[in-house]
């Protein structure tokens, strides 16, 4: 075992430039770190020195000569661009049909006759929407009526939107299961159903940190089954217990924000532990690239980048620190729906003597097969370990 605790942390949609297919995905040029650089002043001095700049041209940011990490940058190789793809090809796992998707025409009329049937209320909504506009536009009727807003985007998720003083969020979520359950049916099979509670009064309406994801599990063992069943921890942060649906986890710990997740990877620098800490700060993708918010979303990268230090002064030689992303949304393209990327990858140990440029990673699994490797458990499908190059 080379390393005693790996900490592997998720900039939830930071892609770094359009990967050969994108154009099938309809997202050429998209280039979410590179783009944000372009349009915004980013001060990153952190993510710099470790190789970020190093990975993609960053306008007025340059490349470094002896970077701190290993860096590259890795190719998806799932049909999709989305959270549930991105996580589970890291784990081992490459999804070959791309899960079902209602974008354009919103969910059949039989699939919401059923869930109106079952839950005993009416459903309104049904479209692809921003999910702070719908409910802006259909919160009112949905406290005078009760019915539940449901509605998509460019993701394979089914959200359902509910204020918490009308349908309680232990009530909504008993609901996502119904939803979930009806969704197992092939022509229904989306990637997610997503409780999206909010508060507050017509106008002013305010999503709540009570957001739950309801996923497809896994359809087969992933790294981090095969790290608990090894008697190895497999902590998570954020929403990795969802995308997961709990499996192959040992300890999981909620988080309201990307702040709120940060803290929470700090605490767990300073806990002994053997094993995986895989965390996810969600902010960049929901709050700033779905919404198109530039200024957002670097603000976003400069906050991780300034609490690296943090992370790192906690870090042992024993520790390997891996920072990536699961997928793109570029906030100054077109639309409101993720980017086919690249993502970067960041690999950083004190013990480090040699860091360097390591090669494209041909498949996001590369960064399982490393973990597997680590701790000798069984290898996944995918991906190569880079285990013998991390010196």
């Amino acid at each position: 075992m080379k390393f005693k605790r790996i900490f592997l942390i998720v900039l939830d949609s930071l892609g770094v430039g359009a990967l050969p297919d994108a154009g099938e995905y309809g997202d050429e040029g998209a280039n979410t770190l590179g783009n944000i650089a372009l349009n915004y002043p980013l001060n990153i001095p952190n993510m710099r020195e470790l190789g970020l700049a190093n990975i993609i041209p960053l306008n007025n940011i340059g490349a470094i000569t002896n970077p701190l990490g290993c860096y590259t940058k890795a190719i998806e190789i799932s049909k999709g661009k989305g959270t549930l793809t991105g996580h589970f090809e890291m784990m081992g796992i490459k999804t070959s049909i791309p899960l079902k998707r209602f974008t354009d025409t919103g969910f059949p009329k039989e699939l919401i006759d059923k869930i109106e049937k079952q839950i005993n209320r009416k459903v309104i909504g049904n479209i692809a929407a921003s999910g702070t506009e719908i409910i802006k536009q259909l919160g009112e009727e949905h406290i005078k009526t009760g019915s539940i807003i449901i509605y998509t985007s460019a993701d394979s998720v089914l959200q359902i939107a509910a204020h918490e003083d009308i349908i309680p969020i232990e009530e909504l979520y008993e609901i996502c299961k119904v939803v979930r359950q009806l969704t197992m049916e092939p022509e229904w099979r989306v990637g997610r159903i997503i409780a999206r509670p909010f508060i507050g009064s017509n106008g002013n309406y305010i999503r709540t940190a009570n957001r739950k994801d309801f996923a497809l599990e896994p359809p087969f063992k992933t790294v981090l089954d095969y790290l608990k069943e090894s008697n190895y921890d497999a902590i998570t942060i954020g929403k990795i217990h969802d995308i997961f649906s709990g499996k192959g986890i040992t300890k999981s710990i909620h988080t309201t924000d990307n702040k709120d997740g940060i803290d929470k990877i700090i605490e767990e620098t300073k806990i002994d532990f053997i094993g995986l800490c895989f965390a996810n700060l969600n902010d960049f993708d929901s709050k700033y690239g779905h919404r198109r918010n530039i200024e957002g979303y670097a603000k976003a990268i400069e906050e991780f980048d300034n609490n690296i230090p943090n992370i790192i002064n906690n870090l042992t030689d024993n520790d390997l620190l891996i920072i990536t992303a699961d997928h793109g949304n570029d906030p100054t393209y077109k639309g409101t729906d993720h980017t086919r990327e690249y993502v970067p990858v960041i690999m950083y140990s004190k013990n480090f003597k040699e860091p360097k440029q390591l090669e494209v990673f041909e498949t996001f699994g590369n960064i399982g097969a490393t973990i597997a490797d680590n701790f000798n458990i069984t290898p996944p499908n995918i991906g190569t370990s880079l285990l013998d190059r991390l010196k």
